[in-house]
């Protein structure tokens, strides 16, 4: 599954694709191929933390995913135009200590021309729930 497939201008049909296709892969909670789908010098700002490079954004997803365990992912295309989406979403984990969490941002992303995302700010806040609160599997 390559997000690059499908490059912009996006249409309504293209948009919701790529939303699918992005939540689908960050779900493997693979790092070598979740990077593949970003540029190689994407830039990031995923809550407080800067990031440039793939060798950066795998660094940072393997932290992640160490930390957020039972990740489960649901993204939600809030809008777009030609190079660009808007992107709602929530995730649910578990810290090591059985702490369930659901997390609740939005995302603002940016495409170069092959569809690989260039550009990612993602500003993102965590509730603790129980573990009967889990809405996603």
């Amino acid at each position: 599954m390559v997000t690059s497939t499908i490059v912009p201008p996006f249409t309504e049909e293209s948009a919701l694709s790529k939303v699918q296709m992005a939540e689908n892969l960050w779900n493997t909670r693979d790092p070598e191929r979740v990077v593949l789908s970003y540029t190689e010098d994407s830039e990031w700002r995923n809550r407080t933390e800067f990031l440039k490079g793939r060798e950066e954004i795998r660094a940072f997803l393997r932290r992640k995913w160490a930390r957020e365990l039972d990740y489960r992912l649901k993204k939600t295309l809030w809008g777009f135009r030609q190079n660009r989406m808007a992107v709602k979403f929530h995730y649910e984990w578990h810290d090591d200590s059985g702490q369930w969490f659901r997390s609740y941002g939005n995302e603002l992303w940016e495409f170069a021309p092959n569809g690989l995302m260039q550009r990612r700010e993602a500003s993102i806040n965590d509730m603790p729930i129980s573990e009967g609160d889990r809405l996603l599997p």
